[in-house]
């Protein structure tokens, strides 16, 4: 058995907190993070004292503000989510259904900001929330936009479904990040719920590299996909061009 290094252990606690496990007792802790009940008790108490964590009056530990204060420095974090959001807002008054932004980490995408609308269709979606990229709108535009060599990583590793119209083909999902390539956008319908369709666009940094997506999601019953491209496309190249980012030539459709 392998023992984990003193930061390791550290990590093991932070990372038994997630969407699913917001709040644990300091049982749970030592469960998940696979630490003996003392070793587990001795870096809470030392993460609660630096502020990581939080105790509340019946025991139980929350991830604490000093963890936020450090995330807010993240520049893919709340430093882009600032810049994108009068854009982000503009698409919601636009469409007044879910916007999103989001990007990459690793073979997932991360959710940024999400801003939902009222009487919009319901999605599995909150800030911070991961899920494979082959699954969404957003994650679509962000993989067809990668280093060829991790697409087709990517494409060779086996593809987790979540409905029947999920893409678990290798060869589809080429073909499907070839036409994100070629249009500009990406279209993902019923991936994630059988009643939702995504429309994404790439958002270019300064230097022309796409480092995150945004998008539109809609009820896939009457979803009116042409209509939703503009909008998706003009809220992409406004936030791209507030990062610096200048197009050489006229917009195309892959810009």
């Amino acid at each position: 058995m392998t023992t984990l290094s003193a930061p390791d252990r550290l990590l093991a606690v932070l990372a038994a907190f997630d969407h699913e496990h917001p709040a644990l007792c300091l049982t749970d802790i030592s469960r998940r993070a696979g630490l003996t009940l003392t070793t587990a008790y001795r870096l809470v108490g030392a993460l609660t004292e630096w502020g990581a964590l939080e105790r509340d009056d019946e025991g139980v530990y929350h991830v604490g503000l000093r963890l936020w204060e450090i995330a807010a420095l993240a520049p893919r974090g709340l430093a882009l989510r600032q810049i994108a959001l009068p854009y982000l807002e503009d698409l919601y008054e636009a469409t007044h259904e879910n916007v999103q932004l989001a990007v990459r980490d690793g073979s997932e995408v991360v959710y940024i900001e999400w801003i939902s609308g009222r009487s919009a269709v319901g999605v599995r979606i909150q800030v911070g929330a991961r899920w494979p990229l082959h699954a969404t709108g957003v994650g679509l535009a962000l993989l067809a936009h990668g280093d060829p060599a991790f697409q087709d990583a990517y494409c060779d590793r086996p593809l987790a479904s979540f409905t029947p119209h999920t893409v678990t083909d290798p060869a589809r999902l080429r073909r499907l990040l070839a036409e994100v390539r070629r249009t500009g956008v990406a279209v993902s319908s019923r991936q994630v719920t059988d009643d939702a369709l995504s429309v994404a666009a790439p958002v270019r940094g300064a230097g022309g590299t796409v480092v995150a997506a945004v998008s539109v999601v809609v009820p896939q019953v009457d979803a009116q996909v042409p209509a939703l491209i503009p909008a998706v496309r003009l809220a992409a190249r406004g936030i791209s061009r507030a990062l610096g980012w200048q197009p050489q030539t006229p917009d195309t459709p892959g810009s």
